[in-house]
C-alpha cells in the first residue's frame, strides 16, 4: 500500500469520527471517549469510533471501525475498513474484513484463519528508526520521510484533542462568549492578533538577547508560558466556531461545546494534511487565535481594550429552586 492511499484511510477515519458525532443519534453509529464501544454477536452498526477506549466487534460493522489509541478486537464482520493509530488491534480467527486493515503504531495481533479482501498494513516507527541507525545517512535518505511526518502530525493532532476536550469541558462559557465576539468583529480580532504576535516576537528576540547575561532566561520562560496559554485557548475558541458552522452546513443543532470542538478539529486536521495550504492556514490560525484571546481576555469582556463600560460575559444560568 503507497504512503497516499495510507494517508487517505487515516484521514477516513478521522472524516467518518466528525461525521458520526453529528449523526450518532439518528444512525447505527457507536461514538466513545475513553469508553468500551462492544457490537455484540447478532447486533449490527453503521460506523464505530473511539477515542482512547476499546472496540470489540462481535457482530457486524457495516462500514468503518477507527479507533485513536485505546484497542480494536474483531470476531465479527466488518464491510470496510479497520483503521487503528496507536492502537492494540486484534483480529481473531473467525474476522472478515472486506476493506483494508491498517495499524498506525501500536500493536497487531493477527490469528489464522481471519478474512481480509483488502490490504494489510502495520507501520510500526520503531523499524524505520532502527533501518536510519543501521544504515546511517545512506539509511537516512533511501527511505521516505513522509511516514514520519504523518506520524508526527497525527500525534500531534492527538494531543490537540485531549487538550482541546480539556479546556471545552472546563471553560465552556468563557469559549462559547469569544466565539460570538470573533464573528462579531473578525477584521478587529484579526488586528489584535497580528499586532500581538509581532509584539510577541519582539520580546521573544530580546530576551533571547539578554539570556547572553542569564537575566534573559526567567523572561523567556515567561514568554513561553503566556504565549502557551494564549495559543491553547485561541485555538479551541476556533475549533468550537469551525465546529459549530460545520454542524449548521448540516443543518444541525448547535451541538455542546465539546462536540462542536471536535468537530472543528476535524476540519483543522483535514486541512493541516495539505502541504502548503495547511501552513499558511495554521498561520492564519495563530494570528486568530492570539486576538481573540487578548481581545475578550480569555472569554471574559466584549472588548480588553475598550476605554470605558464594557459587555462582560454572561453568567452561567442559576441553578433551579427545589
Amino acid at each position: 500500500m503507497t504512503n497516499k492511499r495510507l494517508l487517505a484511510l487515516t484521514l477516513a477515519g478521522l472524516a467518518v469520527s466528525g461525521a458520526t458525532l453529528l449523526t450518532a443519534q439518528q444512525r447505527g453509529d457507536r461514538v466513545g471517549y475513553k469508553d468500551t464501544i462492544v457490537v455484540a454477536a447478532g447486533e449490527t452498526r453503521d460506523n464505530v469510533v473511539s477515542f482512547g477506549g476499546d472496540i470489540i466487534v462481535d457482530g457486524k460493522v457495516r462500514k468503518t471501525v477507527f479507533a485513536l489509541g485505546g484497542s480494536i478486537t474483531v470476531s465479527g464482520e466488518v464491510g470496510n475498513d479497520v483503521v487503528g493509530i496507536g492502537s492494540t488491534i486484534t483480529i481473531k480467527s473467525s474476522a472478515v474484513i472486506k476493506g483494508d486493515l491498517v495499524g498506525l503504531g501500536g500493536t497487531m495481533v493477527k490469528e489464522p484463519g481471519f478474512k481480509v479482501e483488502g490490504d494489510t498494513v502495520f507501520f510500526k516507527s520503531s523499524e524505520l528508526t532502527g533501518k536510519i541507525f543501521k544504515e546511517g545517512l545512506k539509511g537516512v535518505f533511501s527511505v521516505s520521510f513522509w511516514p514520519i511526518i504523518l506520524v508526527f502530525k497525527l500525534v500531534n493532532l492527538f494531543i490537540w484533542l485531549l487538550v482541546a476536550i480539556v479546556v471545552a469541558a472546563l471553560f465552556p462559557r468563557q469559549i462559547t462568549f469569544a466565539a460570538g465576539e470573533l464573528r462579531r468583529n473578525f477584521w478587529p480580532v484579526f488586528g489584535t492578533g497580528l499586532l500581538a504576535l509581532v509584539c510577541f516576537t519582539i520580546f521573544v528576540i530580546f530576551a533571547a538577547v539578554l539570556c547572553l547575561f542569564l537575566i534573559g532566561i526567567p523572561i523567556v520562560l515567561s514568554l513561553a508560558m503566556i504565549g502557551f496559554v494564549v495559543k491553547i485557548f485561541g485555538r479551541v475558541v476556533l475549533l468550537f466556531v469551525f465546529g459549530e458552522s460545520l454542524a449548521k452546513a448540516f443543518n444541525k443543532p448547535s451541538p455542546s461545546p465539546i462536540a462542536a470542538v471536535l468537530l472543528g478539529l476535524l476540519v483543522f486536521g483535514l486541512i493541516g494534511f495539505i502541504p502548503i495550504l495547511g501552513f499558511f492556514f495554521s498561520f492564519l490560525m495563530g494570528i486568530m487565535g492570539w486576538g481573540i484571546a487578548l481581545r475578550t481576555k480569555f472569554g471574559t469582556v466584549g472588548n480588553w481594550f475598550q476605554r470605558g463600560p464594557r459587555p462582560a460575559a454572561p453568567a452561567p444560568p442559576a441553578p433551579p429552586i427545589l
